[in-house]
């Protein structure tokens, strides 16, 4: 039997804002576990979520940098899941109606031409982290840092256009040294 690698990407990228998507929380790397929190990223009942006008506008400015078309409308909706870092059951997210749709990037890999192209890129919230190691007794618990919980994040989801790991290797790198070019992201995809 011959087989044909054909292979799409989704990329997420955290976006380069002082504060989280939806609370006023400062989006720190690095700091001591659950020190940047609050009622809203923490989904605790009756807080109300404020969308980040500085994520908006990256999220904008990455879109226009892959060539695609900024929707006049786009909607945020609920995908509900259960995950022991997700501290609400869900994540806010875009799905009908994303930010942006329909671009692509060109990229050359071993002198070769490619063209990739962009289904779509959407705004969302990030997730919290599990930790497993490092503690006493991690062989039996799972401890959990909600501070990366609410991060902004962009989501770009491509065609299925790449064919070997070289060339979504390649792809990968190229959309990075433009996200981070453009001061979009910082490289944490």
């Amino acid at each position: 039997m011959v087989f044909e690698s054909v292979i799409g990407l989704e990329i997420h990228a955290q976006l380069l804002t002082h504060t989280k998507i939806f609370c006023g929380c400062v989006r720190a790397f690095g700091a001591a576990p659950n020190s940047s929190v609050c009622p809203v990223c923490l989904g605790l009942p009756g807080a109300l979520p404020v969308l980040n006008k500085a994520a908006v506008d990256l999220a904008v400015k990455a879109a226009l940098a892959l060539g695609c078309r900024v929707q006049p409308v786009s909607v945020f909706a609920r995908k509900n899941y259960f995950y022991p870092d997700l501290p609400k059951g869900y994540q806010i997210s875009q799905y009908d109606r994303p930010l942006a749709v329909e671009g692509g990037l060109d990229y050359v890999e071993r002198g070769v031409r490619h063209h990739v192209g962009i289904l779509r890129l959407h705004l969302e919230e990030d997730a919290g982290k599990s930790l497993h190691d490092g503690f006493a007794d991690s062989g039996t618990r799972t401890y959990v840092d909600f501070n990366r919980s609410g991060v902004p994040l962009v989501e770009i989801v491509t065609r299925p256009d790449l064919r070997t790991a070289g060339d979504a290797a390649a792809f990968f790198e190229r959309l990075r040294a433009i996200l981070v070019g453009i001061g979009v992201c910082d490289g944490n995809m």
